[in-house]
C-alpha cells in the first residue's frame, strides 16, 4: 500500500514547487508562473509552437517502436519544422495524489501523433511520471535548476507495468530522458529541449522547439481527450 498521505484538500502548491522547495524561486519568473499552477488554480495551460526537430532520429529503429507495449508515447516518425500543441491540466489522480496531466499533439505531415503522460507527487519530494495512454511506463523524475534559472528534468530509472507485472528495466534496456525548459526573452516564447538517450544506441527520441503559452479558465474536470485509458497507482 502507498504510505504517502497526500496534502489536504485546498493544497495550493504545484507539484514542482513542492519538490523544488526554495530552489523554485531560482527559476526564471516566467517559468515560475508556468510551473506554479496547482489543482486549486482554476486554470489549465495551453501552448502552441513548432518543434525544430521531433521524433526518432534513427531510421533503423523506427519500425521497431510500434512493438513497444506503450501507446501514445514514443512513435516511429521524425521530422523538422513540426507544429505542435500542449495542454497541461493540474488535478488529483483517483487516489488523491497531486498530479499534472499533459497532452502533446505533434502535427506531422502525414498524421498527428500524441504524447501523453501524468506526473504525480508519489511521496515527499518524489515525482513519478506515468507515460502512455495506459500510463504503464513509469519513470522517476529528478528536478534541478540551472544557474540561468532553467528547469532540468531527468528520468534515470524506469519500470514497465504489464498487467500485474512490475518490470524494472535493466541498464542495457533503459533510457535516460533529459529535459531542459526555459523562457527566451528575445522571442517571448518558451523553449524546451528533450532527449531520450539509450546507453548503447545514443539518442532514440527527441523534441526541441519553442512555443507560446497561456493559462485559461477551467472547471477542474479532465476532458475526455486527457483521461488515460487506465490510471496506475504503483510506483
Amino acid at each position: 500500500m502507498n504510505s504517502f498521505a497526500p496534502p489536504p484538500s485546498g493544497y495550493p502548491d504545484s507539484i514542482y514547487r513542492s519538490v523544488l522547495g526554495p530552489d523554485f524561486a531560482r527559476l526564471q519568473p516566467q517559468l515560475q508562473d508556468y510551473f506554479s499552477a496547482g489543482e486549486e488554480s482554476g486554470t489549465f495551460g495551453e501552448g502552441t509552437g513548432v518543434f525544430e526537430t521531433a521524433g526518432c532520429p534513427r531510421p533503423w529503429l523506427r519500425p521497431l517502436l510500434p512493438l513497444v507495449p506503450v501507446s501514445n508515447a514514443f512513435f516511429p516518425d521524425y521530422g523538422t519544422g513540426i507544429p505542435f500543441s500542449i495542454r497541461n491540466y493540474p488535478h488529483r489522480d483517483p487516489w488523491g495524489r497531486p498530479s499534472l496531466t499533459a497532452v502533446r499533439t505533434f502535427h506531422f505531415p502525414r498524421r498527428d501523433r500524441v504524447f501523453e503522460d501524468t506526473t504525480t507527487l508519489t511521496g515527499p519530494g518524489r515525482l513519478t511520471d506515468y507515460l502512455g495512454a495506459g500510463r504503464n511506463l513509469a519513470t522517476d523524475l529528478v528536478l534541478s535548476v540551472t544557474e540561468e534559472g532553467h528547469l532540468r528534468m531527468n528520468s534515470p530509472r524506469s519500470r514497465l507495468f504489464l498487467g500485474p507485472l512490475r518490470l524494472p528495466l535493466p541498464a542495457f534496456a533503459s533510457a535516460d530522458a533529459q529535459v531542459e525548459q526555459w523562457y527566451d526573452g528575445g522571442t517571448g516564447t518558451f523553449r524546451i529541449r528533450t532527449r531520450v538517450i539509450q546507453r548503447q544506441v545514443g539518442t532514440v527520441f527527441v523534441y526541441d522547439g519553442s512555443f507560446g503559452y497561456s493559462r485559461l479558465p477551467w472547471d477542474g474536470q479532465l476532458p475526455a481527450g486527457a483521461v488515460p485509458a487506465r490510471w496506475e497507482r504503483r510506483v
